[in-house]
This record gives structure tokens, C-alpha cells and sequence, in this order.
């Protein structure tokens, strides 16, 4: 059974002056496996943003279903939704999101504070994760004292110590160096091998290169879609790069 099933997804957003309609989203339909890592790719405007919104329950769709395990994530109650999101959904930002005034590691457990976990548990959590991601001489230090990619794992490390059903990342190399890049698409290679689901939107050919299937949206619908199969990371960085000169020059291909 799919982890994430999304059916005929539509979202219609009225503008403040004049009320005219724009379609964000069209009719999106795609199922993410469990264990599966998967990229979405598309245009500026071509609705990417507005599904992961919706993905993340922090928007909600004009019609249509976001399932997790079976459960409409659409019609959970609004008092419960900041609670669903901590005990179900990791994310990954491309500027980081971690608060200054906090060390890494307070940063880190921030999700399991709020979640009222004992210190007992989430230091039994934090240590072995942080150890794995490469980053437990950073636990005292602040997000001001630390480079990009060493953020991001730290980003990547509050993401995972819920362990949540699925991780959303959106651009999370958008804000990196091609070392700190390679560092962290490895480190998500790793953890995705480890089993993790990962739904990662990006605009990086190289990010996306990654993954072991690749959607791409064009006018608010997935109008195709490329598998890894046996293909190498180099074999499938260039079957993106096609498909975006397709994309590019407004031509058709079979899904």
C-alpha cells in the first residue's frame, strides 16, 4: 500500500483585486511508495510550491486527497494539524529554518520538546542520529557558528528524530555549495537507503538526479514521469536534462 496517495488534486486561489481565479493546481494524481525516494520537478508557476504546501498540510486544496497511510490529511481539524505534522512529517527547507538563539542540539529537539518527550528519550535519540549525519561535535555550538552544509544536517537531523512517516525537502541544496551539495545528496542517499521516504522538490538537475523516480509538473498536472531503474546517477541526470529541454521547448512525451 502507498504511503502518500494524492487524487485529483485542485487548488483555485482568488486574488485580492478583482477577484479573477488563478489554477495553481490542476488535477495531480501520484502514489509515493514507502521505503521510495522521489523528486518533483517543474517550471516557476508550474505548481510545484503550491502541492508541497498542500503535502505539508499548510494549505489546503480546493478538492481533491492528500492520503497518509490511508488518512486524509485534507480534512484533519485545524487544532490538530501542528500536531500531525510534528508526529508524522520531516522537513527539510532550503534556508535551513533553524533558530539562532538555540544550539544545534536545541534546535534538533526542538520537535520532540514540543511533542513532551523526556529528556531521558530524546537524548537516547539525538546521540546515535546525530553521531550518523557527521555532527555531533556541533551539538553546543550555534547555527551562526556552523557552515551551510553543516546546518542542513542539522536540518536534516530534526527532520528525522521524530522518525516521521515520509520527509519533505524542499530546495535543500538551493542554499549550498557544491561540497556541502554532494554532502548532503549523499547523506540523503544514505538515510533513503536506511528505508526512509523521501518527496523532495527541487530545480537542481543534480538534486534530482538522486532519486529514484523523478515527476515532473507542467500546468499544474504530473504530465510525466522518469524512473531510475538500473540507470546510474550520470545515465539519470541526463534523462532529467532531456526531459527539461522538452519542458523548455513546450513538447509532449509519454508518461
Amino acid at each position: 500500500m502507498p504511503i502518500l496517495q494524492v487524487r485529483d488534486l485542485k487548488k483555485v486561489y482568488t486574488t485580492r483585486f478583482g477577484g479573477q481565479q488563478v489554477q495553481a493546481l490542476a488535477s495531480v494524481n501520484f502514489a509515493v511508495e514507502p521505503g521510495e525516494y522521489a523528486a518533483i520537478m517543474g517550471e516557476s508557476g508550474s505548481g510545484k510550491t503550491t502541492l508541497l504546501n498542500i503535502l505539508a498540510a499548510l494549505d489546503k486544496p480546493t478538492s481533491g486527497e492528500v492520503l497518509l497511510d490511508g488518512k486524509n490529511i485534507v480534512t484533519i481539524k485545524e487544532k490538530d494539524i501542528a500536531a500531525f505534522r510534528r508526529d508524522h512529517l520531516g522537513f527539510v527547507f532550503q534556508d535551513f529554518n533553524l533558530l539562532d538563539t538555540f544550539s544545534i542540539q536545541d534546535n534538533i529537539l526542538l520537535p520532540l520538546v514540543l511533542a513532551g518527550k523526556t529528556y531521558k528519550e530524546m537524548e537516547g535519540r539525538l546521540l546515535p542520529l546525530a553521531k550518523r549525519l557527521g555532527i555531533r561535535d556541533l551539538l553546543k555550538k550555534f547555527p551562526y557558528e556552523v557552515s551551510g552544509g553543516q546546518k542542513q544536517r542539522a536540518a536534516v537531523a530534526r527532520a528525522l528524530i521524530t522518525g516521521p512517516r515520509i520527509v519533505l525537502a524542499d530546495e535543500p541544496t538551493g542554499a549550498l555549495d557544491s561540497k556541502a551539495t554532494d554532502s548532503l545528496l549523499n547523506l540523503f542517499d544514505q538515510v533513503n537507503a536506511e528505508g526512509q521516504t523521501i518527496l523532495m522538490v527541487t530545480h537542481s538537475t543534480k538534486a534530482a538526479s538522486h532519486a529514484k523516480r523523478v515527476l515532473f509538473i507542467r500546468d499544474g498536472e504530473v504530465f510525466h514521469q522518469i524512473y531510475r531503474g538500473v540507470s546510474s546517477t550520470e545515465e539519470m541526470y541526463q534523462k532529467i536534462s532531456d526531459t527539461l529541454t522538452l519542458l523548455a521547448a513546450g513538447g509532449e512525451e509519454d508518461a
